[in-house]
């Protein structure tokens, strides 16, 4: 009678070392790169064993009892090969770690988020983001490889650059160190996720002379905006919410040991906090007492319009999605051109945001025309006067 023919992985331990190999491939992603452990020497880097270690530590945490070791590294090369035979890894070198496929995304779905991540780390200078973009670069080689470049080619790009300094480890490796928030970035998002309040310190604010010193606060949210990242927090005091540049904060930072709050307060406390941006012009949230009143529903927006002339109008009018609550009206045609000879720009804002709105304003120079609230008509009057005495009589 033949002999019944079985399967490699008929067998309990060889079928659950199959599957540990599996899990620890998805638990470790890149585990077995020359990174993944203290190697004085890559030239002797054994990646299997990396994975041998990792594999024994993960079937302790779940229980499995393996002989003493088990499994050998020439029987897991051959666990690899099964998978690449599936499909499960690819028929490719694994120079930086082994993976499983892409995770949770496509491959046309990580290009995307590559492409982000590629973008913060150089323009934006994060530099968490930095290293994760550089550990993902060296494992992704080979997929790049095999799509002939076209992974890596950054078809997506974000332009906007911070104009200061934000990488602890560059400003190191330039000898441009800065006493900023910037060193205790993880401390911040540690406090951000797990809802603690922190002590942070400003020594100067370019604003005016207030809000200096040390606040006790529960910070929300890392917020990178137009030319620099931002720090969302809310006073633990009074909860006022305020958002500052994190460069003008010193490296100043501590836990408190004031209970933590569930992640549910802080959800509130930051939907509160984009009220008062959508609301707004830019990103002063106001003081305590009118922010109270306004997310209260109480406090009474100006309403403010503005008269742009051709053919800074076109650009105005390209704008559908400027604000939430902005609203247009088109103004005489010229017959000549068939162009709209001016626009007017409606929108009802807190008076925090006045100083803001302004300023966007003042970008357009002769080509616009405040024509309410009177005060800030006057103010852009007396601002344009300004800058044509500068010019025309001022040493």
């Amino acid at each position: 009678m033949p002999k019944k023919l079985t399967h490699p992985y008929t067998e309990r331990l060889a079928f659950e070392r199959l599957l540990l190999l599996i899990a620890t491939l998805l638990k470790y992603p890149g585990v077995g790169s020359p990174e993944s452990v203290k190697c004085s020497d890559n030239k002797n880097h054994d990646a299997i064993s990396i994975v041998k270690i990792h594999l024994q530590q993960l079937a302790q945490q779940l229980n499995i009892e393996l002989p003493d070791n088990y499994p050998a590294v020439a029987t897991l090369r051959k666990d690899l090969e099964i998978l690449r035979r599936y499909g499960i890894l690819d028929q490719r070198m694994y120079r930086w770690g082994y993976y499983l496929g892409t995770g949770a995304l496509s491959t046309a779905e990580l290009k995307v988020a590559f492409n982000a991540l590629a973008s913060q780390a150089e323009y934006q200078g994060d530099a968490q983001t930095r290293r994760i973009y550089e550990t993902l670069s060296k494992r992704l080689r080979g997929l790049d490889m095999e799509l002939n470049g076209e992974f890596f080619y950054p078809t997506r790009q974000h332009l906007n650059r911070a104009i200061i300094h934000t990488d602890p480890e560059e400003m190191a490796a330039k000898g441009e160190n800065r006493d900023t928030l910037f060193h205790q970035l993880p401390l911040l998002e540690q406090a951000i996720s797990q809802g603690q309040a922190v002590e942070i310190s400003r020594t100067k604010n370019l604003y005016g002379p207030d809000h200096t010193g040390r606040f006790q606060v529960f910070p929300l949210q890392l917020i990178y905006h137009d030319i620099a990242w931002y720090l969302l927090y809310e006073l633990c005091e009074n909860g006022h919410l305020v958002i500052g540049r994190i460069n003008r904060f010193n490296s100043h930072c501590y836990l408190l040991k004031i209970p933590a709050r569930r992640l549910e307060k802080q959800r509130e406390s930051l939907a509160k906090a984009y009220q008062l941006f959508e609301n707004g012009w830019g990103l002063n949230l106001g003081e305590p007492e009118s922010q109270l009143l306004e997310l209260a529903g109480s406090l009474e927006f100006v309403e403010t319009k503005v008269r742009f002339y051709y053919p800074v109008s076109n650009f105005i009018l390209e704008g559908e999605r400027r604000h939430l609550h902005q609203e247009i009206i088109l103004g005489e045609l010229d017959r000549n051109t068939g162009e709209y000879k001016f626009i007017e720009y409606h929108i009802k804002l807190p008076p925090r945001s006045l100083s803001e709105f302004i300023r966007w304003v003042y970008r357009y120079m002769d080509k616009a025309e405040i024509l309410s609230p009177p005060e800030l008509r006057e103010e852009h009057r007396q601002t344009v006067q300004s800058l044509f005495n500068r010019y025309f009589y001022e040493v």
